[in-house]
């Protein structure tokens, strides 16, 4: 299969899933995002690393924790990528939140896409396009230097050409 046919693999940052299930795309209004989310968690197209589920369970919704344990296979145990997430955090130690009171997913969800030749699906922005950025770099920025693709959800419903 050619890079152009190639359906590609999202990795997904922990804020995806707190703007899908709560924030802009709630499921009672948006059902058909549901089941098309669904559609590529079932293709293996679709996945996280454990710690983006902790951190849901931490800050999520009764629902979003219950739609996390219906699809226990797109979590990535975090051990799988440690190493590459490592080499990621000494490389950039400005994607690390100086603030943050637990380990962040932030590393873990690029250094799984690098791992997987996948796409990095996360509402955030570049440092840049900040007023006042709390830290130097954030996942696009990273992404951007290692040459790892980088897209909003959006992002991810225009690649798949849904139309809800």
């Amino acid at each position: 299969m050619s890079d152009a046919t190639r359906r590609p693999l999202y990795v997904v940052d922990t804020n995806v899933f707190m703007d899908w299930q709560f924030r802009y795309y709630p499921t009672d209004i948006f059902p058909s995002l549901l089941s098309r989310v669904d559609s590529l968690a079932n293709e293996r197209r679709f996945c996280a690393p454990e710690l983006v589920e902790e951190e849901l369970r931490k800050v999520g919704t009764p629902e979003l924790s219950r739609w996390a344990d219906d699809h226990s296979a797109i979590w990535v145990p975090n051990a799988a990528v440690l190493a590459a997430t490592l080499t990621i955090q000494s490389r950039f130690p400005g994607l690390l939140d100086p603030k943050a009171e637990y380990d962040e997913a932030d590393a873990y969800v690029i250094a799984l896409a690098q791992l997987r030749d996948g796409i990095v699906v996360t509402q955030e922005t570049s440092a840049s396009e900040k007023r006042r950025p709390a830290r130097p770099l954030y996942i696009p920025d990273v992404c951007r230097e290692l040459g790892v693709h980088c897209i909003t959800l959006q992002g991810l419903m225009r690649r798949e050409g849904w139309r809800l």
